[in-house]
């Protein structure tokens, strides 16, 4: 798996997995920052979506969140996020990576905090997904194996 990030390369899609919303976030074209997009509706509408987000972003690689335990074992969630990721690479062609999702929750809900968002719109869930989906690519972005 190797997505050169240069101008024109490339992007990469980050994906915050849940039953209800799916939070999305995509790298910059030279794969060093990533940028929250929104939330959609789990629902099979989502890869018609997904396919549009393809295209406009240039995307060539997609990493999906996957729910771990602090042991590292995989939680019960982890079963239906592989069902997921499966099938998210059946129907774009495109390689899929799970990345260890771990806190991203948390941390949203802090960043918000730090960035002085009003206590009634941190409440709003879907905002919360988007930025784990961006926390979710950042921490695959900062790894070096894009």
């Amino acid at each position: 798996m190797t997505v050169i990030g240069t101008a024109g390369a490339k992007r990469i899609l980050g994906i915050d997995y849940g039953t209800q919303r799916i939070g999305v976030a995509v790298s910059d074209p030279l794969l060093i920052i990533a940028q929250g997009l929104g939330t959609f509706r789990n629902s099979e509408k989502f890869f018609t979506d997904l396919q549009s987000l393809i295209k406009r972003y240039d995307v060539g690689l997609i990493v999906v969140g996957m729910p771990y335990h602090r042991s590292g074992d995989r939680s019960q969630m982890a079963r239906e996020v592989e069902e997921f990721t499966q099938k998210v690479g059946c129907k774009t062609g495109l390689e899929v990576v799970a990345w260890d999702e771990r806190y991203t929750s948390i941390l949203a809900r802090q960043t918000m905090v730090t960035m002085g968002v009003k206590k009634k719109e941190r409440q709003k869930k879907g905002k919360v997904d988007e930025i784990a989906s961006a926390l979710i690519l950042q921490s695959f972005l900062d790894s070096g194996k894009s």
